[in-house]
């Protein structure tokens, strides 16, 4: 009954247990954890100060400018007087400038609330990876403990027939090497265990974590067609939403710098008393920076930079849509890989369970049935990480088209 029980538990390893979508977090608990992560929260305050620059734009650098002088003169042959004078200038902004400098500013602000959706984005496929190699470091932990009770089931056996002088010592030494080596990969995967446990706590010191890993589970395709969600990922890419309004917000502060080469005029009052009094007097002042070369270098620079901004949001397209398309097509093939991987493990653990009943029988020879347990444990490993990739490429599909762990945004 013992065999049998730990024949199950090695069997149903594979066996559809449990959905990818029920060993996640808690949607509230990720949402959380994603919204207070450090860079989310630094992206926040980057919003926070493009939303002051944006009010800076608004009202423009020009202030009210207080001028003024006070002074004695002595005349010969006269006396002394004292002279005073006063200016109270502003400089203002020709017409359509301070509309560029309000649109430019919103733009700012647009870029900044982007970039922050997008640096949520990355927490959450870092993540979806560290969740996932917690998971998967758990289930072949189990596997192989299984495998270890498999092959210390077996010694035992032998060494009961080694002691009937129905099985030689050598059989006994071939039993022994194969358990130990069962136990050093257990030991191999419980520190790949403790080490991926050690960095999502660290991580994500805020995500509630269960005292062991739960089980893997099998990889589920979404309700969503994968092309469907493959054009998701482009229609709802951050990435590129900021790229789009920083190419606007570079292309604006280009129009701005062009008009810039006019500069704004300062007009300003002025009163004066000169010779004690004796001559009073007051007046519109006005000055105007008559442009030269170097506001034509400014405004030839930020032209420059709108056309890079417009090439940079071509590349971030291109960049995105390779993404979508890679997403797609792992998500796919990764998951037929998984299905090829997971019968041949269930053909090698038959075969294994037939070699050792055959040698049981005495029909079959331990070495023959010891390897084919090593066989059976190998395909075991290589369909837990098949099925990892495969479980990895529809999360990380899905978080790209943000259709799960979605922020307030998003959502609405």
């Amino acid at each position: 009954m013992r065999r049998l029980a730990v024949l199950a538990l090695l069997l149903g390893s594979a066996s559809p247990v449990l959905a990818a979508a029920d060993n996640l977090p808690p949607e509230p608990a990720v949402v959380a954890v994603l919204d207070n992560y450090p860079g989310v929260t630094a992206a926040g305050a980057r919003v926070d100060a493009a939303r002051a620059g944006a009010t800076m734009l608004r009202k423009g650098t020009h202030e009210v400018l207080l001028s003024g002088s006070y002074i004695v003169r002595d005349v010969t042959n006269e006396r002394r007087y004292s002279e005073f004078d006063g200016t109270v200038s502003r400089a203002f902004r020709l017409p359509g400038k301070a509309a560029l400098d309000r649109k430019a500013g919103a733009l700012g602000v647009e870029v900044a609330q982007n970039r922050m959706e997008d640096a949520r984005h990355q927490a959450a496929l870092l993540l979806s990876q560290l969740w996932f190699d917690w998971l998967s470091a758990g289930e072949l932990r189990r596997t192989d403990l299984a495998n270890v009770a498999l092959l210390e089931q077996a010694l035992h056996a032998v060494e009961r027939r080694a002691q009937l002088r129905d099985a030689a010592l050598l059989d006994v030494d071939q039993a022994r090497a194969a358990l130990d080596q069962a136990r050093g990969l257990a030991a191999g995967t419980l520190a790949d265990r403790e080490q991926a446990h050690a960095v999502l706590s660290a991580t994500f010191p805020d995500l509630p974590l269960p005292p062991e890993p739960p089980a893997l589970g099998t990889p589920q395709l979404p309700a969503q067609d994968l092309g469907a969600l493959r054009d998701l990922v482009i229609a709802r890419s951050h990435e590129i939403r900021a790229a789009d309004r920083d190419a606007a917000r570079l292309g604006t502060l280009a129009e701005r710098a062009r008009r810039d080469r006019m500069a704004d005029p300062t007009i300003g009052l002025r009163a004066f008393s000169e010779r004690s009094g004796m001559e009073r007097g007051g007046g519109l002042v006005l000055s105007i920076p008559l442009g030269g070369g170097y506001r034509k270098a400014v405004a030839e620079q930020a032209g420059a930079e709108a056309s890079a901004g417009l090439l940079d949001l071509a590349q971030v397209r291109r960049a995105v849509e390779a993404t979508a398309d890679a997403d797609r097509s792992a998500a796919r093939d990764r998951t037929a890989a998984w299905e090829r991987l997971a019968a041949s493990a269930q053909s090698a653990e038959a075969a294994a369970i037939r070699t050792a009943r055959g040698h049981e029988l005495g029909a079959v020879d331990l070495s023959d049935a010891l390897l084919a347990r090593r066989l059976a444990g190998d395909a075991r490993r290589m369909e837990i990480a098949a099925r990892t990739d495969a479980i990895r490429a529809l999360m990380k599909l899905q978080i790209d088209a943000h259709v799960i762990w979605m922020s307030a945004d998003d959502a609405e």
